[in-house]
């Protein structure tokens, strides 16, 4: 069982060789590759020092390739990397919208890896972390409508965007003006309603990502979504408001009974004891918390509430591994067809 990464050295990288040491994933060989810029450098998994390799052009010899390198990296590649007969994992926006590629949270739709026809596509986090949530409730009551405002942490934007958060904070607190390359406008004490480039309709594609990903992995595309997307200057977790038109009225109980029994959902609902959903305590963890659990002042018998998920994790690495994993277990992979 070979396991390949494929933007090792990047943020995204870091977390998914995390995300494997702690995996049921049978690993027997890990492949890292990067651009030539990161080949040669050596990362450690398993207590094993591992070379990272330049990103081939050409059949990658994995039975998982972890592709986390960019869209134009894995338009341009990743048909050839899976002429070894392994199976890509995509975390770009590469293919998410291609009808023969399935777009798959586990926990929601995770059938949906096994009709895959070489390339599965991750989506993107801000989807992933919601849908989590969400599904559960679509299966029992029915989700007529979703209006989501995101509160999306720097990690977004990769290692680049985390570091310009603390390097211009740190130019601000001493007094220096704060520049911008990676966002819109200066991101220290500031919030940026831009996430992405603006569409026709006025919406960015950030926003429409929620929309379209919504849809394919619930499988409903008659759930009217709108979505807000808002950068912060945080370093990582995504944390999002939801507001659900339901088909059946829930209470507020109701909704926390099932999300508790959810796979991938942790309730954190007592505000009370100040007890919810927040980056500082979502960091770093593998469910999604939700809280904030509330009745709906504009639908009746409808749901609010706030979700925090790490983006790097659920919204990105630990959802790949996830989905090999389910792969695995139903022996869908080269490697058990060898066997």
């Amino acid at each position: 069982m070979r396991v390949a990464i494929v933007g090792a050295t990047g943020a995204v990288g870091h977390e998914l060789m995390q995300v494997l040491e702690r995996s049921a994933l049978h690993i027997d060989e890990l492949l890292l590759y990067a651009s030539p810029r990161s080949a040669g450098s050596q990362l450690t998994f398993r207590g094993q020092a591992l070379t990272v390799q330049v990103t081939p052009e050409g059949p990658i010899p994995a039975d998982v390739i972890l592709a986390s390198a960019g869209g134009s990296v894995s338009k341009a590649l990743a048909h050839r990397w899976i002429e070894g007969g392994g199976v890509v994992i995509d975390n770009s926006s590469a293919f998410r919208y291609d009808a023969g590629v399935p777009l798959v949270v586990p926990e929601v739709n995770g059938e949906a890896a096994l009709t895959h026809q070489g390339i599965i596509a991750n989506p993107n986090c801000t989807t992933a972390i919601a849908v989590v949530a969400v599904a559960p409730i679509h299966r029992e009551y029915g989700v007529r409508r979703m209006i989501v405002s995101t509160y999306q942490a720097t990690s977004g934007a990769g290692q680049k965007g985390m570091d310009e958060l603390l390097e211009q904070t740190h130019r601000v607190l001493h007094g220096q003006e704060a520049t911008h390359k990676e966002f819109a406008h200066p991101i220290p004490f500031n919030v940026i309603p831009h996430i992405d480039a603006f569409q026709d309709n006025g919406y960015t594609k950030e926003e429409m990502k929620v929309v379209w990903e919504t849809h394919k992995i619930i499988g409903d595309p008659s759930i009217r979504v709108s979505c807000t997307a808002v950068r912060i200057p945080t370093l990582r977790t995504h944390s999002e408001a939801i507001t659900l038109e339901l088909e059946r009225p829930a209470t507020p109980d109701e909704i926390r009974a099932l999300l508790a029994q959810a796979a991938g959902v942790e309730v954190r609902d007592d505000p009370e004891a100040r007890l919810y959903p927040m980056p500082l305590t979502a960091s770093g963890k593998y469910d999604v918390e939700v809280g904030r659990i509330r009745e709906s002042l504009v639908f009746d018998g409808g749901i609010d509430l706030f979700v925090s998920g790490d983006q790097l994790l659920k919204g990105a690495a630990l959802n790949a591994v996830q989905i090999a994993e389910y792969l695995q277990t139903h022996g869908a992979l080269r490697s058990a067809q060898r066997a």
